[in-house]
């Protein structure tokens, strides 16, 4: 992407391929959404500008997520009824969503960029890859890894959410894909599997800022994803094909994970790229940004992307 001693050129990646999805709308702190038939009003701090729609679009939605004063805090304000739960997809992928008493609904629609990416990376592996997916949420990107030929092992910190992923395996038709399903704390797993000598051609990291381990275990991002970025380059592969990393709500650049990954990437030939990761609104156009990113490919392998 650039020179050792260069500075980086961001890109900035809108979600495209979405026909369950779209956003709708955004602005005054808020993004107005649509989830398959049902609209959402969530927070969104990075929307400052004002929302193109008329006020009766937006009070037109089913639910509105209003904020509390503490991070992470609030509730769900339901206009209209809405299913427990609804099934959705994107491309070959179908999911279970549903709103939860955070404002997430157990897809994250920016990182469709990220599952096919990674996708074209693993199709043009000569073998079969072994993929880890850790922080593994509901398993979309672990389901596309899967369905692109690999061998995927997925790591989240809640049974809960696991047992949501394997329903979204069934529900995609990938019950026969080999999946190893793995509760764990991140740093933990990885430290183990070191010492197992097990190895990983990609690796695919999604963190939180904060989190919990099944055993109480805490991470935070700023403390933690160092060691674990060096035990995770300890488990590659001589040969790995790439490594993804996102990050969300952190106060990072994408240059900073730029870096963090081309040096940890240093002893093995390949190119790194970052930038930011978003969604493009249907009615203003603006491209909101939501997170951030970086990514490392083996030399040889080309992605239009």
């Amino acid at each position: 992407m650039t020179s050792q001693n260069s500075i980086p050129t961001l890109e900035l990646q809108p979600a495209t391929g979405w026909q369950d999805y779209a956003l709708l709308d955004s602005g005054a702190g808020f993004k107005l959404e649509q989830f398959g038939p049902v609209h959402l009003v969530r927070p969104e701090p990075e929307a400052v500008w004002k929302p193109t729609l008329p006020d009766s679009e937006w009070k037109s939605a089913h639910a509105i997520y209003q904020p509390a004063a503490e991070e992470n805090g609030g509730h769900w304000e339901y206009r209209k009824k809405i299913p427990e739960r609804w099934k959705m997809k994107y491309r070959n992928l179908s999911f279970w969503v549903q709103t939860t008493a955070s404002r997430h609904l157990g897809v994250f629609p920016e990182q469709s960029c990220q599952w096919d990416w990674a996708e074209l990376v693993i199709q043009q592996a000569a073998n079969t890859p072994r993929v880890l997916n850790l922080f593994g949420y509901t398993a979309l990107a672990s389901l596309s890894a899967a369905a692109a030929g690999a061998q995927v092992t997925h790591l989240d910190a809640s049974r809960k959410v696991i047992n949501w992923a394997r329903e979204n395996q069934q529900l995609s038709g990938l019950d026969d894909q080999p999946i190893r399903w793995i509760l764990d704390d991140a740093v933990k797993f990885v430290q183990r599997e070191q010492r197992r000598g097990n190895r990983y051609d990609g690796i695919i990291l999604d963190p939180p800022k904060f989190g919990r381990g099944p055993k109480g275990e805490v991470w935070e991002f700023y403390k933690l994803l160092p060691d674990l970025l060096e035990s995770c380059l300890a488990i590659l592969s001589p040969k790995p094909l790439f490594i993804q990393l996102t990050a969300y709500a952190v106060k990072a650049s994408a240059v900073t994970m730029y870096y963090a990954i081309r040096d940890l990437m240093s002893a093995h030939e390949g190119t790194t790229s970052a930038g930011e990761l978003g969604l493009l609104e249907s009615s203003g156009g603006h491209f909101l940004s939501t997170s951030i990113y970086a990514r490392w490919l083996r030399q040889g392998i080309t992605i239009n992307n």
